[in-house]
């Protein structure tokens, strides 16, 4: 196989060759018919003709058989192969044109064209003769066209209007004639009438002189249909071109005009009819459209028919080809032209009826000439290998059968002999040397490889040409692919091992239901092929194929996957219920393992996800396709879907079924978890869960609330029309505190009425609480703390249950009594710590107990005044010595100001860095030594120790870790003293001494 670079080289080379091959010439562009419009701007024109040959073939012309001399007459001239024609006249430059090319090679002709100039010349200016006509009779109007050439399109104008003539079903004008056709005369119809001709290619128009109409009202007699305007009876007509055909009736009243096939066949869809039916037009003419067509025009007095025959017209089509022949060979071409009516031929050689050059058949029939030329070429030369040698290498499996080709270039044909060493080669029962000089050998045998050679002679000469013959033993494919089955998700091994010839590299190609797998994926080393995770997509036909110079074998194996099935299909829900719906579905495909049962699953706006149902029967079975849904809530949008089963697992779900609602019912559920108790004095508090909305089984949802009082008959029930209510409290002074009422709590929607809970007993609310709690005491723990004791009111005092206690704080002003805090804490405690108050200040403090109903009273009011403020100095002038895994710490004793705690001793916080656990140490000296682990930073503050509590802190002290070998001493000296300390932040004086051992 040839790389992609080199089969360029070679289309390239094969190009240039062609180019420079020695051939006559050979048209390339003919002239065609042309029509030119003759005007002032219009000075040239030019007609196409080119030929391809080598040598390049030179032009000459003709017109109308005679040359055309371009040296000796101006108006003509050759651009390349083209004709100019300068300043062309009507007359002197109108005819038929042939183009001829010629070479060393030979002559051929074009075929020919005919040149016409499109032309209008003016209406004779005589004036027309005066048309008088009946009213009610028909008309015809004579245009009579001047001499012209071209398309050409006729109007009319009526008393000098500047708009044309418009045709109707009384009016046409013919674009035949141009002739103007009034079918009945009206009095309207008076006026002067001149005819408008438009030549389509130069855009002139002229006028006639206007022709006067007369109506005369001496009598109007009714016509018959006399169709004036016809189509011809026959009309040939080629393929693609568009045809149309007039047909018009004169009578009294107006004729309808209609179209129609006379063998019955609708019209086509394409064709177009106008000018109120008189003009039919087909577009696009194809041989389908062939056949006879009629008008028909009718009107009361009768009907007239008009037919005529469209015949598809194909024009001639052949060709010819070169011929390169040997000397004393037999040549003959075929020139059958497919043209209708049956052409005639003749045949040009070197454009002349004679025997030198190029050849030329000549198809002639009343539509054209078409022109078909080929070249002949005599050749006469000795047999030739250099192009097509004997193939120098064959390699064929023992067994098999070869063909060595032997072709080489000679004229006439060489006589052929095959030679295999020494030995002259013939025909046998394994051995062929065909009539083209191929030597065929079967059933090859290893003693057949050798050197074949091939000789070739004709009266010019003998060559000959060699090759070798090279015998390999067969590939079999010994372990081939077994069909197996595999479930979704596993792996497997198709093996494919071969044996062979050894000095063969064979070449594995697995293929997949005819398609190559890409082996870089898949591929092992000794041509197995592994397929890993197996899916549903890996079922089919697997081929080993392996390519050896040989030969090509292969073996196939089937794989069915099985999986999990598909989805079903086909899903419908009927025979909707207020709890049950029954469903039927298709069974998707089965994956090559049965369906065993199916599952039901079904979605509501309330669930999470979809959730697997109850049906009728419990496990649907897999060849049953329909099932019942049961225990479904009433009132409720579902949707529904079905999933089947297998032996693998769980298939993928059908599509969703639409959405539908179960009819509505009573509700069934009833309200949980109802209770109360509580609330104001003469209160009965009823609270319950509220039901659902997936429960509550219709619309106009509500609750129906019964209490009685303990021992009596007779319920008392209300209605709560909010579905989401879940609370109802009944008022009535003359409920006692703590009555027991049994209270039960029902439901009902616009079916009717539900189910009730079951009876709970409730009590009514309690008083609040007569007694104040005793023997309140209270001590001040710091200047900011101060700790609240008293005695719980006794169980059993009162019918009041204490759920918590209010304590009360104020403090004294010069000026009277401001409230300050009120605080509840739960009845467990007895002790309450009141926190962030200030310093040496008096508070009045009084504690009253709380039940469900509300606040008892106050308890006597207690005098206690907070401790002093701790001091507001930092301790300053730190000083740390760190040696080894010891901190000494010293600073100066911290003096209290008159207005604050005494200093009692000092607290000492350190951690490690900033995240580490805290440790405190307390001291009533001014100095504390710490046992610290070295490789670690420290933190560490210093506070003093009050009754009032801590005083303010010194900073944080940035100890750094540092290496057991080193001694550091690092002193820190604050900046400022006292209460300037804390807004100095944080300085340091390092020292470092001497390394010691």
């Amino acid at each position: 196989m040839l790389l992609p670079w080199e089969l360029l080289i070679l289309l390239s080379l094969k190009g240039c060759l062609a180019e420079n091959t020695r051939h006559g010439p050979v048209f390339t562009q003919e002239p065609s018919d042309s029509i030119f419009p003759l005007s002032t701007d219009d000075k040239q024109v030019f007609i196409n003709c080119k030929a391809k040959g080598n040598p390049p073939p030179h032009y000459r012309w003709k017109v109308d058989g005679k040359e055309i001399n371009t040296r000796s007459d101006p108006n003509y001239s050759l651009v390349e192969g083209n004709l100019l024609i300068n300043n062309p006249h009507v007359i002197n430059h109108g005819g038929v044109y042939q183009c001829i090319a010629t070479n060393t090679f030979g002559t051929v002709v074009s075929r020919d064209a005919k040149v016409q100039f499109a032309f209008l010349q003016n209406f004779s200016r005589k004036s027309r003769n005066t048309v008088s006509v009946r009213e009610g009779q028909a008309v015809v109007l004579l245009c009579g066209p001047p001499p012209h050439y071209g398309e050409i399109k006729y109007s009319w104008v009526f008393n000098g209007q500047q708009s044309f003539l418009q045709q109707d079903a009384r009016r046409f004008i013919s674009q035949r004639t141009g002739n103007l056709y009034i079918a009945k005369v009206e009095a309207s119809d008076v006026g002067n009438y001149t005819c408008a001709v438009r030549n389509m290619m130069t855009n002139a128009t002229v006028f006639s002189s206007p022709t006067p109409v007369v109506v005369r009202r001496d009598g109007k007699h009714p016509q018959f249909a006399s169709i004036e305007v016809r189509f011809p009876d026959t009309l040939h007509v080629s393929k693609g071109s568009s045809v149309k055909l007039e047909c018009f009736a004169l009578g009294n009243p107006v004729p309808s005009i209609s179209w129609r096939r006379a063998d019955g066949n609708p019209l086509p869809g394409k064709i177009k009819i106008n000018h109120s039916s008189g003009v039919l037009e087909i577009p696009y003419f194809r041989p389908e459209d062939a056949g006879m067509y009629e008008c028909v025009a009718e009107n009361s007095r009768g009907r007239n028919v008009a037919r005529g025959q469209l015949l598809f017209h194909i024009e001639n089509e052949f060709t010819l080809k070169d011929a390169h022949m040997a000397i004393d060979a037999n040549l003959q071409w075929e020139c059958k032209s497919i043209g209708k009516p049956r052409p005639t031929y003749k045949w040009l050689k070197n454009a002349h009826l004679s025997d030198s050059g190029m050849y030329q058949c000549v198809a002639d029939n009343e539509h054209g000439a078409l022109y078909a030329s080929a070249e002949l070429k005599v050749v006469a030369s000795p047999p030739d290998f250099t192009r097509r040698p004997v193939k120098k290498s064959t390699v064929i499996q023992r067994g098999g059968e070869v063909v060595l080709e032997c072709r080489p270039h000679a004229s006439p044909r060489a006589t052929i002999s095959w030679w295999r060493g020494g030995e002259l080669l013939k025909d046998s029962k394994r051995q062929t040397i065909t009539v083209d000089g191929t030597l065929r050998i079967t059933n090859i045998s290893k003693s057949d490889g050798g050197r074949f050679t091939c000789v070739a002679r004709n009266q010019f000469g003998t060559s000959s040409s060699t090759g070798t013959l090279m015998v390999k033993e067969p590939t079999k494919i010994i372990i081939p692919p077994l069909s197996l089955d595999a479930t979704v998700g596993q792996s497997l091994v198709l093996p494919c091992e071969v044996s062979g010839d050894s000095s063969l590299s064979p070449v594995f190609k697995w293929f997949f239901n005819g398609k190559a797998i890409d082996f870089n994926r898949f591929m092992l080393p000794s041509g197995d092929l592994m397929v890993r995770n197996i899916q549903l997509k890996h079922s089919g036909k697997y081929v080993c194929m392996v390519h050896t110079e040989v030969d090509t074998v292969s073996a196939a194996a089937d794989l069915i996957v099985r999986g999990p099935p598909g989805a079903p299909e086909g899903l419908l829900v009927t025979d909707t219920t207020d709890t049950t719906v029954q469903l039927s579905w298709g069974s998707g495909p089965d994956n090559h393992s049965p369906v065993t049962m199916y599952m039901v699953q079904a979605r509501t706006p309330f669930s999470i996800g979809w959730q697997t149902v109850r049906t009728v029967p419990d496990s649907v079975p897999g060849q049953m396709m329909h099932a019942t849904v049961k225990d479904l809530n009433p009132w409720v949008d579902y949707e529904f879907r079905v999933l089947a089963i297998n032996s693998v697992g769980v298939g993928e779900p059908s599509t969703p079924s639409k959405q539908i609602r179960t009819k509505a019912a009573v509700p069934k559920v009833a309200p949980v978890n109802v209770s109360g108790g509580g609330g104001a004095r003469g209160e009965l508090v009823i609270t319950w869960e509220p039901v659902p909305e997936e429960q509550q089984s219709g619309e106009d949802f509500g609750y129906v609330v019964a209490f009685r009082l303990l021992g009596s008959s007779t319920w008392i029930q209300t209605v709560l029309v909010s579905p989401d209510a879940s609370r109802y409290i009944y008022r009535n002074d003359s409920i006692a505190p703590l009555s027991q009422f049994e209270v039960k709590v029902g439901v009902y929607n616009g079916v009717g009425e539900g189910r009730f809970s079951r009876v709970v007993r409730v009590f009514s609310a309690e008083e609040e609480p007569s007694e104040a709690p005793s023997r309140v005491w209270a001590r001040a723990v710091s200047a900011s703390d101060i700790e609240v004791y008293w005695e719980p009111i006794p169980p059993g005092s009162s019918s009041e249950k204490i759920i918590a206690y209010e304590r009360q704080i104020f403090h004294r002003l010069i000026w009277g009594m401001k409230r300050s805090v009120a605080e509840r804490v739960r009845i467990t405690n007895t002790t309450a710590l009141l926190t962030g108050l200030k310093g040496s200040t008096v508070y009045l403090i009084s504690v009253r107990a709380q039940n469900s109903a509300g606040l008892g009273p106050c308890s006597p009011a207690l005098n206690i005044t907070t401790k002093k403020p701790p001091p507001s100095q930092p301790p300053g002038n730190i000083e740390w010595n760190l040696t080894n895994s010891k901190i000494f710490l010293n600073w100066e004793h911290v003096k209290a100001m008159e207005n604050e705690s005494e200093v009692t001793g000092y607290k000492v916080v350190y951690r490690q860095n900033w995240h580490g656990r805290t440790t405190v140490l307390e001291t009533n000296k001014t100095s504390v030594e710490l046992q610290i682990p070295s490789g670690e930073d420290y933190l560490i503050e210093i506070k003093a120790l009050t009754e009032g509590g801590d005083g303010a802190s010194s900073g944080p002290i940035r100890i750094p870790k540092m290496s057991s070998k080193f001694r550091i001493l690092c002193s820190m000296q604050m900046i400022g003293v006292g209460i300037k300390q804390r807004g100095s932040g944080m300085g340091a004086l390092c020292v470092t001494n001497p390394l010691c051992d």
